[in-house]
């Protein structure tokens, strides 16, 4: 069965995440009965992680096997006919049949949206934060997630993921053109559960002065999610690029992730 790969943006805002649920929607459903429409017979589509409900991606990336080769350019078109206008199928090509889109990729970059300022246009992709946070006391905070640790303290309670230890390489904030705009942006080998959500509550929590400039090595340290601050909205959460070793869908190869152990 030939295998092919999708690279999919979504407004995840209407949808109940990515993963296929039953009675309710979720992108993953949207893709497997557009498909099931042009091929004829379900497929599943695996995609490079589940991102939660209300959370969007710019560059998703999923692969599916079907029961017959496919002109990707008709193939795509079709999809963009039959999906909801919430999802764009930005690309499909051919790939490798040992190609997986969720145990291949290297590293996964997101970015977290947020606004001081009221607000129309954006506020299904932005989180309102009031009153407006100190960024110099996160920014001067932000640089002690890099590394490889174990992020516990920023997994969701419930999660059934064992191995917790990630390495982030890269984690900043912009300030943004419009006034009270800002982006968080981390990127690194893997994520847990609810973990940008959290982190992003935490550093937040430093800019309103309820904890200490310097104590996220504590937080850290406690592996206990109670440590950390609340979670943010998932408004404002975007996945944004997924690389793999090679060029995937006109996306740059993976560069290797050199952070110290902490």
């Amino acid at each position: 069965m030939p295998r092919y790969r999708l690279l999919i943006e979504y407004d995840g805002t209407d949808f109940h995440g990515w993963q296929i649920q039953p009675d309710v929607p979720t992108v993953q459903g949207a893709l497997e009965e557009a498909i099931e429409t042009v091929v004829g017979t379900a497929c599943r589509v695996t995609g490079s992680g589940r991102t939660d409900a209300g959370v969007h991606a710019r560059r998703q990336v999923a692969h599916v096997d079907l029961p017959e080769a496919r002109d990707p350019y008709r193939l795509r078109g079709s999809l963009n006919g039959l999906t909801p206008g919430a999802v764009a199928v930005r690309r499909v090509e051919r790939a490798p049949d040992d190609f997986h889109a969720r145990y291949d990729a290297r590293r996964r970059r997101y970015h977290y949206h947020l606004h001081t300022q009221p607000c129309a246009l954006d506020r299904r992709t932005r989180t309102r934060i009031r009153p407006a946070p100190d960024f110099d006391r996160i920014r001067a905070a932000t640089p002690d997630l890099l590394g490889r640790h174990n992020f516990s303290s920023f997994c969701i309670a419930q999660s059934d993921t064992e191995n917790r230890v990630c390495t982030l390489d890269h984690a900043r904030w912009v300030e943004e053109e419009r006034r009270g705009f800002w982006r968080f942006e981390i990127a690194g080998t893997r994520f847990l559960h609810g973990m940008v959500r959290a982190i992003v509550g935490t550093l937040v929590e430093i800019g309103h002065e309820k904890r200490a400039a310097d104590s996220l090595p504590e937080v850290l340290a406690a592996q206990d999610r109670r440590a950390a601050g609340p979670s943010l909205p998932p408004e404002g959460l975007v996945l944004e690029r997924v690389r793999y070793e090679q060029v995937v869908l006109g996306q740059p190869a993976a560069r290797s992730v050199r952070s110290p152990d902490r």
